[in-house]
């Protein structure tokens, strides 16, 4: 009986120690936060992954995800600098940095941060589009919007243990009331900003056609005058070489034989071969035989 008793005993010795070592024992995961709480109280945070070793009973542990999540916001009415509405879609990439403010401001709930990040965003968001007029909204790149509202919602968040990674404007659209309008507006701008490129551009090349007609007209002005002087040199040559070829009567009277024979030549084409010629003509003198001496 006795051995019995004693064997039943330290059954119980062994099923409690396993008990007590198993509620010593715990695992930390990876892109995991593990807070050891004593009666409520955090009196440690582990993140690196491994086996660790608490008291047991006496304290227990709280799980929270190291990893990045993501929220999607939704759509929000925000009003430019000068008062016109528009409509902000955004998203948020976030992870909690400090486990032991985010366990408690927020008890580590996923929904109140998400609430709270909301708010954040929502507000820089509307401090940044306020400050801003419209036209600069829509003429605004994304990256710089996104990194200043990233910015000023993580400031507002450090209080809770929480980085925001990324806070994502979408979009940023017109309401449907008033989108056709301003859409018209712009498309006005553009056409006349493209109608000025056009002017200056015609402008220009009309001052290009201009100079380049002044110039054809010189250079053509030039070239007719040396064109005139070739000319003018060509025929001072040619009269000279016909004073030097007839410089001698003799000379004189064969070319103006020749110059009679041609006339001649000609006045006899066609079927009419009857000519009247004057006596003291030169073609007279040639056919009596007296024109050349």
């Amino acid at each position: 009986m006795k051995k019995a008793i004693a064997k039943f005993l330290g059954l119980v010795v062994v099923i409690a120690a396993a008990i007590v070592l198993v509620g010593s024992l715990y695992t930390v995961h990876m892109k995991e936060y593990v807070a050891v709480r004593q009666f409520g109280r955090i009196v440690s945070v582990q993140e690196t992954p491994g086996l660790r070793l608490k008291i047991p009973f006496m304290q227990t542990v709280q799980r929270i995800s190291a990893a990045t999540r993501i929220y999607d916001m939704q759509a929000s009415d925000v009003i430019t600098r000068d008062k016109k509405s528009m409509i902000a879609d955004s998203y948020v990439l976030w992870r909690v940095k400090d486990p032991t403010p985010y366990i408690q401001s927020l008890n580590a709930v996923e929904a109140r941060a998400q609430e709270r990040i909301e708010a954040a965003v929502y507000n820089a968001t509307k401090n940044v589009i306020s400050s801003m007029s419209q036209d600069e909204v829509i003429e605004a790149r994304g990256e710089s919007l996104t990194e200043i509202v990233t910015e000023a919602a993580n400031s507002d968040m450090a209080g809770y243990g929480i980085e925001i990674i990324l806070a994502e404007i979408k979009s940023l659209d017109l309401p449907d009331d008033n989108k056709e309008a301003v859409f018209e507006r712009m498309i006005s701008e553009r056409q006349n900003i493209a109608a000025s490129y056009k002017a200056q551009g015609e402008a220009e090349a009309q001052k290009i056609r201009n100079e380049t007609d002044r110039d054809v007209a010189v250079m053509t002005a030039n070239a007719q005058r040396e064109a005139a002087i070739t000319v003018a040199e060509g025929e001072a040559e040619y009269m000279k070489m016909l004073a030097d070829a007839y410089n001698t009567p003799e000379k004189a009277d064969f070319y103006n034989f020749i110059r009679s024979l041609d006339a001649l030549k000609v006045s006899l084409k066609g079927g009419e071969k009857t000519i009247i010629l004057d006596k003291d003509s030169e073609i007279a003198r040639i056919l009596y035989g007296t024109g050349l001496k």
